[in-house]
């Protein structure tokens, strides 16, 4: 049993790619180049009104998170090929819905996958992603949203996104 508190992932092997071409750079060159930066600005002489020390010392600390955030998914990505095109909502698939009334296309899972695609990115831990995960095309769910309304999803098609 995992005691992993950290959800899985599904990611497809281009983006697992990326991300973790990201990470290498972060981890090594990119964090090399931060420590110059600050050492440079170190040098200049009073830290507390050097703006390019400050600067680069929150360039770190952002570079870090994104170094432990992009570890954990990493770790704990699921790399592999889209779900079956079976029409049931899972992580991975572009769905095409009524929500609230209004036509609505977007990815369930994980931002990540849909880089710079434009694509909107629903989390199927999310209201709406929960509400609708395993459900089929054509069938409806309603869901409270987190201002306490209720709404209702009609799930027109699920398909494998294909990156």
């Amino acid at each position: 049993m995992s005691t992993s508190s950290a959800p899985v992932a599904w990611l497809t092997q281009e983006a697992y790619d990326r991300l973790k071409a990201e990470l290498d750079h972060l981890s090594g060159p990119g964090r090399a180049e931060i420590v110059d930066r600050i050492e440079q600005a170190r040098s200049e002489g009073d830290l507390k009104e050097n703006g390019g020390y400050h600067a680069a010392k929150e360039e770190q600390g952002k570079a870090e998170a994104r170094i432990r955030q992009l570890t954990d998914l990493l770790r704990n990505a699921h790399v592999g090929e889209a779900p079956a095109d079976d029409g049931i909502v899972e992580p991975g698939m572009i769905i095409e819905a009524k929500v609230a009334g209004d036509s609505e296309r977007f990815l369930l899972g994980s931002r990540e996958v849909a880089g710079e695609t434009g694509l909107d990115v629903y989390s199927e831990k999310s209201p709406l992603g929960a509400a609708i995960h395993g459900k089929r095309a054509g069938e409806s769910v309603t869901y409270t949203a987190p201002n306490g309304k209720e709404i209702s999803v009609d799930i027109i098609s699920a398909t494998p996104y294909a990156g």
